[in-house]
């Protein structure tokens, strides 16, 4: 077609860099305090700053109504004009990102029958501006970042759109690879089980879909695989002088452009854990240490010889506490003599017994320990806890003893992705954490308005005294909404709870379909139905699984999708993902809280349980509900400084090995 039109095809030359990354300057405190003063500012500009791009999208609907008039071939010679336009930029010119978006919707209308609205152009015009594009959950988000990726893969520039799941990455290639080779680009998956040499062709794509663990443990495996002293001569040398078959190629050929779809999922709410590359290093203890160990851990008092600070996930021994295990282990063993050594022990099997429980913090799948996600819901097979922890969780549950593991690098996310030359980021809320992506990655936020307005209804949270008046007033609602025909979500937020939910709603006649980590195979299906009349789902933390829930004709016309939730999540910002799930587009919906003071995130509260429930009883509704949102902020504020203590301990590692090249 090129040659038909005489066109020329666009000339691609040499990275200049072999391995493109931003440099991380190390901050003084007068930056650091001038940064967290300027995110304070621009979290309440939010709006104003999504609201912005409304001229642009105007601009780009009046260039598609000219294109859209256009043969293949003629709008095959705009692709290249704009392309053209746009290479070689560090910043994209408003009126050749217009001219891209218009390319691209009147391509995908053609090619889907989908046309981007505005406020998906004003979303994607966020994300080339780098910044997080705020839009209300079944706003497209996946369109949005075609129209950014595809924009930027235009301009030469290689793409990552990092999901949270690899179902996610999966679909949503699937979905826009059309579209993509209409644009002349190429599309990569990066999947379980793939080689190295699969990974690497996944990422020399334009466009390359993939996980955020996937992206950021690739990233740390090229480190390792480049040594400390990894110059851009080096990589390029490297490069001229590998064999194929015997140099194993890099997988990533830089950080460019990342766009990160559930943003505070992933660089928020997943910023809490270091990620960490380790190897087998053998069973550190035998079986019959850690039976000794978890012997002596159930008998131990609490209050006495040991804290359980729950919110904080940790216990903490008292003086008494050690002087206990210095009588008890007199005389034992090799694995006893060493006292930080038994008392670390120890730690690891008191948080064994009380700090992770089975269905809440893991599932047993095939006879092994499976870590779940609080925040989504979903199963880690590949993950495991550190320091001989996950071993001992496996000896209490009579599993299969896995390796010990010792760390070979390590990295958090705020160092990772604060490294790429360009990042983005699209959530569906982003209350409270705001101020925080500009001051951690220097992201600003800009709430894009919805394409129509809001339908859904919000009842006012009811309160219950104990569990057993919750499942009641739960399973009397339930049973009401089924009887008028109208589908129900039942959000849980672990998979302990989704069972309880099963066996009331079972012991009530209500057939009804289950979703949780154990579940999270036939999840597409189960979701696909969720909003058929008279349907009853009962799901964990619906944050992050990006599946639209369709609703049936009737149940359109009749109130919509009716979501209830039972506990309340440690960020506000999940509790409104799960709202979201109804009421999506302008669909009508509603939503409503059914909450007890026996709620987790109570636990540990400065305000004792008989206590919450008199001041319940005294005061009603708006006791309950101030308490609820209490503890919620307290447990907000405890992982803001959890974050921040670990990034600083992060700038504490990089000064304390800056002579020996990286930390990691």
């Amino acid at each position: 077609m090129s040659e038909t039109l005489g066109l020329p095809a666009p000339l691609r030359l040499p990275p200049l860099r072999a391995y493109a990354e931003r440099t991380v300057l190390r901050p003084g405190v007068i930056d650091r305090a001038a940064t967290r003063a300027v995110g304070a500012v621009r979290a309440r500009l939010t709006g104003w700053q999504g609201r912005r791009y409304g001229r642009l999208a105007r601009a780009a609907m009046e260039r598609w109504m000219s294109m859209a008039m256009l043969s293949d071939a003629a709008l095959d010679a705009e692709r290249r004009v704009i392309s053209a336009a746009l290479r070689g930029r560090e910043t994209f010119p408003p009126g050749a990102v217009a001219e891209a978006f218009a390319l691209i919707r009147e391509l995908s209308a053609r090619i889907s029958g989908q046309r981007p609205y505005p406020v998906q152009m004003m979303g994607a015009a966020a994300l080339l501006d780098g910044r997080v594009a705020q839009m209300a959950t079944g706003e497209g988000k996946t369109l949005t970042a075609a129209l950014a990726a595809g924009t930027a893969a235009l301009a030469g520039l290689p793409v990552h759109v990092v999901t949270v799941n690899a179902y996610l990455a999966e679909r949503d290639a699937a979905l826009m690879r059309p579209l993509y080779a209409a644009l002349g680009l190429t599309v990569g998956v990066v999947g379980e089980g793939q080689e190295v040499a699969e990974r690497a062709a996944a990422y020399a794509c334009d466009v390359t879909y993939c996980t955020n663990k996937d992206l950021a443990f690739d990233y740390l495996r090229d480190r390792i695989a480049l040594g400390q002293r990894a110059t851009d001569i080096r990589i390029k040398l490297r490069s001229l002088a590998a064999e194929p078959g015997v140099t194993p190629p890099l997988r990533l050929r830089g950080l460019h452009f990342a766009i990160v779809d559930e943003a505070d999922s992933v660089l928020i709410d997943e910023a809490r854990t270091p990620l960490i590359i380790s190897a087998q290093a053998g069973s550190q203890f035998e079986p019959a240490t850690l039976t000794q160990a978890l012997g002596i851990a159930a008998a131990l008092e609490a209050g006495r010889d040991y804290v359980v600070e729950a919110d904080q996930r940790r216990i903490v021994l008292t003086q008494d506490g050690r002087e206990t295990l210095d009588a008890r282990l007199a005389g034992a063993g090799p694995a006893w003599r060493a006292r930080v050594t038994r008392e670390e022990l120890i730690r690891q099997a008191l948080s064994a017994l009380h700090l992770f429980h089975r269905d809440e913090h893991y599932i047993l799948r095939d006879g092994k320990v499976v870590i779940i996600d609080e925040y989504t819901g979903r199963v880690m097979p590949d993950r495991a806890w550190s320091d001989g922890l996950h071993q001992m969780i496996e000896h209490k549950e009579g599993c299969a003893l896995s390796s010990a593991r010792s760390t070979i690098a390590r990295m958090t996310y705020q160092r990772f992705f604060r490294r790429y030359r360009k990042l983005a980021g699209m959530t569906g809320t982003t209350a409270g954490v705001a101020a925080e992506f500009w001051t951690v990655y220097g992201l600003a936020v800009a709430r894009i308005p919805t394409h129509r307005p809001v339908q859904r209804k919000h009842r006012p949270d009811r309160v219950l005294p104990d569990d057993a008046a919750k499942w009641e007033a739960v399973v009397e609602r339930v049973a009401a909404l089924h009887r008028q025909g109208l589908p129900v979500l039942l959000g849980t937020r672990s998979v302990a709870s989704s069972a309880a939910a099963s066996a009331r709603l079972a012991a009530a006649g209500l057939p009804h379909t289950v979703l949780n980590a154990a579940q999270d195979r036939q999840e597409a299906a189960i979701v696909a139905g969720a909003g058929e009349r008279g349907r009853i789902t009962v799901a964990t933390n619906m944050a992050g699984r990006g599946t639209d829930i369709k609703l049936g004709p009737w149940v359109g016309q009749n109130g919509g999708l009716h979501v209830i939730m039972t506990e309340r999540h440690d960020a506000r910002r999940i509790d409104d993902q799960l709202a979201g799930r109804s009421g999506r587009q302008g669909e009508p919906g509603s939503f409503e809280a059914i909450l007890s003071l026996d709620d987790p995130l109570l636990d540990g509260f400065p305000v004792p349980r008989p206590l919450a429930r008199a001041l319940l009883a005294r005061f009603g509704q708006p006791a309950g509900r101030l308490l609820l949102r209490w503890a919620q902020h307290r447990a907000e504020r405890l992982h803001a400084r959890m974050r921040a203590d670990l990034l600083r301990s992060d700038r504490m590692q990089d000064r304390i090995l800056a002579f020996a090249g990286h930390s990691e």
